[in-house]
Order: structure tokens, then C-alpha cells, then sequence
């Protein structure tokens, strides 16, 4: 080994360190179930179960129409906000239209259309768009934390002083 090289830790510290490391990788499946609620929840021991007690043979029927009108209210409301939360999560979904009475007019390519814009005009609309895709990219990295970092630059490295 090399004389700069630090010393080789001892059991305790290898200990903690995977303590926290295991403490790191909790709060990091946290972090991606708070960003992510789409996921869902899965259980894997076959201990865990629940009964269920509305749907019961022995259950009284509980619910009257007029509370039935209402669930379906607010599960449809409940609805249309997780839609809202996840147009807002994902912007980088985009928006889609399935309806035919949906249209637009193009006010850019009739004949009667303004003449198109210069070179100076068309480099800085250029400029524009390269830093709207540059703020789109560092906003995705930050909205995604789980996807990492890659580089093609073989100039770049770290040492691993582990």
C-alpha cells in the first residue's frame, strides 16, 4: 500500500458507516415514494393482511342514496385533482386532445401572414429555445433524483480513497 493511504478502519467504524449507509438508502426510498405516490404500496410478507369490514356477509348495509350521490361526487373531484397533481408532477408529458370539436386556427402559413422573421431575429429565437431546453433538462434532474448522473467525458474521473 501507499504511505499516503489512510489507515484501514476498524470494526466499529465499518459498523456505522453501514448504519448510515443503511439509514441513507431508507430515506432514499422515502424521498422516491413521497415524489412518486403514482407507485403505489406493495407488500411482500404474507403475514400482512387486513380484513375487510363493509363487504362482509354479516356487515349492515350502512349507506342511503343520498350519501351514495355524494362518494361519487367526491371521488370524482378526487380524481380530477390527482389528474391536476400529476399534470403538475410531469410537465414533460404534455397535453393531449381527444376531442374532434377541439381546433385551431393557423395564423402563420395562410397568405395573408406577416412576413417570417429575419436571421437576427431567428438566432436569438434559437438562443431562447437552447436555454428553454437547458432549464427544461435541470428541472427534470431536480423533479428526478433516481435517475443519476452519466458523463462521456473520459477526462473525468474521481479516485476512490475507500
Amino acid at each position: 500500500n501507499r504511505a499516503s493511504a489512510p489507515e484501514m478502519e476498524d470494526d466499529e467504524d465499518a459498523e456505522e458507516r453501514a448504519c448510515v449507509l443503511a439509514e441513507a438508502a431508507a430515506l432514499k426510498k422515502l424521498a422516491t415514494d413521497y415524489m412518486h405516490p403514482e407507485v403505489g404500496v406493495t407488500a411482500t410478507d404474507g403475514a400482512a393482511f387486513g380484513r375487510n369490514y363493509f363487504n362482509r356477509a354479516s356487515a349492515p348495509e350502512m349507506e342511503d342514496d343520498e350519501d351514495a350521490e355524494e362518494r361519487v361526487l367526491v371521488l370524482a373531484e378526487a380524481a380530477a385533482l390527482k389528474k391536476s397533481a400529476m399534470d403538475y408532477m410531469h410537465p414533460e408529458v404534455g397535453v393531449t386532445s381527444a376531442d374532434g370539436a377541439c381546433f385551431g386556427r393557423n395564423y402563420f402559413n395562410r397568405p395573408s401572414a406577416p412576413e417570417g422573421e429575419d436571421t437576427d431575429e431567428a438566432e436569438e429565437r434559437a438562443h431562447v429555445l437552447a436555454e428553454a431546453a437547458a432549464l427544461k433538462k435541470s428541472a427534470v434532474d431536480y423533479m428526478h433524483p433516481e435517475v443519476g448522473v452519466t458523463t462521456t467525458d473520459a477526462t473525468v474521473f474521481g479516485r476512490n480513497y475507500f
